[in-house]
């Protein structure tokens, strides 16, 4: 796609040409048929840490490349277009449990872990959502009780990714009981402290797994307290990162989607005569691209806003039309594909499942909806208007 060449740097299209010639070798791209059934992709990531991309939100100080929030989502969008696992995997390594870590960990933790989350040796996972309450985190149950020099976890947490992989986990917590939205702050957690049980696992539609944790009296350390009542602001502004990654993945799963439709109307003909022959097909296309490349602008301009993290309402209405519009654009180009597509011998089936997930992650639509909708309501100018610059 040309347009997004002339916005790039030379080197960030080298980063992205780089991950691209990873991604574009025969057992990487082969490697994501086999993730169908829940599988890591141990393989895929390992690679990828050879080459930086584990570390890309971690400081240089620690090893990582300390990438803007734009050049990482570059990279993981163009991943997602050949694996969307992998994807995920990556996007739980450079998301808001890094950033986290990275801003609020004491300075020995940073030392002991993100090294090795750069190499991929240590990866992480977040916990938010609870069997009662998924966006609605101020109504969040789990709770931290600080005693003393130690602090004491209990809760459970639920649909949480990398369960099974993942060695630390930042646990959005209340704090001393601390109710409402000021009360919530976060844990860093081992998976090998006593009282962590991985209680259940559900097989999704996209292939991976995720699963339910139990905190049990979990003793740890009262530095391990990262952000405590009060960090909730602090917390959500990190998130905001995720909003702008998420998405990325369903870009790049959009586009890879594009790409597979493009070939099989090229190569498929009816009555002698290529798919792509017909007006109707073409039509079809033509609506792909432009969705996508709107998508795109939507959501590179979200990622510039980070300072060092993006802006909320940015966020919100790029992550729920691509999100969509991914949806759309799958449906499609499986539409095309006739029968076929509807076999997970071709790729288009794989993605038209993965892509669900996006408008449920990191916020659901409906939510991000409602924040942008009040603050339009609250921004409005009667004698202005908007000034046809928008609002945010």
């Amino acid at each position: 796609m040309s347009n997004r060449r002339l916005l790039l740097t030379e080197e960030q299209r080298a980063l992205v040409e780089t991950v691209r010639s990873l991604c574009l070798d025969k057992d990487f791209r082969t490697n994501s048929i086999k993730y169908l059934d829940g599988s890591f992709p141990w393989d895929n990531l390992k690679r990828l840490a050879e080459i930086g991309v584990m570390g890309m939100a971690v400081p240089e100080e620690y090893g990582g490349a300390n990438l803007e929030v734009f050049e990482t989502a570059l990279v993981i969008e163009e991943i997602a277009r050949h694996c969307y696992a992998t994807a995920l995997g990556v996007m739980s390594s450079v998301g808001v449990q890094t950033r986290v870590i990275s801003a609020y960990a004491p300075e020995h933790m940073k030392q002991a872990i993100l090294p090795k989350v750069c190499s991929g040796e240590v990866h992480l996972a977040v916990c938010m959502t609870e069997p009662h309450a998924g966006t609605d985190v101020p109504n969040y149950r789990t709770n931290t009780v600080i005693e003393g020099d130690r602090a004491v976890l209990n809760g459970v947490k639920t649909l949480i990714s990398k369960t099974g992989e993942a060695d630390w986990f930042v646990v959005f917590s209340r704090i001393n009981g601390t109710p409402g939205r000021d009360g919530i702050g976060c844990v860093l957690v081992n998976r090998n402290t006593p009282g962590f049980e991985v209680s259940a696992r559900y097989h999704t539609m996209g292939g991976e797994y995720l699963g339910e944790i139990q905190f049990n009296a979990v003793e740890v350390p009262v530095e391990s307290v990262l952000l405590r009542e009060g960090g909730f602001k602090k917390l959500l502004s990190a998130f905001n990162t995720q909003r702008c990654l998420n998405p990325s993945v369903s870009l790049g799963m959009a586009e890879g989607a594009f790409e597979e439709a493009i070939k099989y109307v090229r190569e498929r003909t009816i009555r002698g005569q290529p798919v792509a022959d017909f007006q109707g097909i073409r039509w079809k296309l033509a609506e792909m691209y432009r969705d996508i490349e709107a998508g795109r602008s939507l959501l590179y301009r979200a990622c510039l806003t980070a300072d060092p993290f993006p802006d909320p309402y940015e966020t919100a209405i790029a992550k729920m039309f691509v999100n969509e519009m991914a949806i759309r654009v799958a449906h499609e180009a499986l539409q095309v594909h006739g029968g076929y597509g509807f076999t997970d011998d071709y790729p288009i089936s794989r993605i038209y499942r993965a892509v669900r997930y996006g408008p449920l992650g990191g916020g659901a639509t409906e939510a991000l909806k409602d924040l942008v909708g009040k603050k339009l309501v609250e921004d409005f100018d009667p004698l202005h208007g908007f000034l046809s610059m928008g609002t945010f």
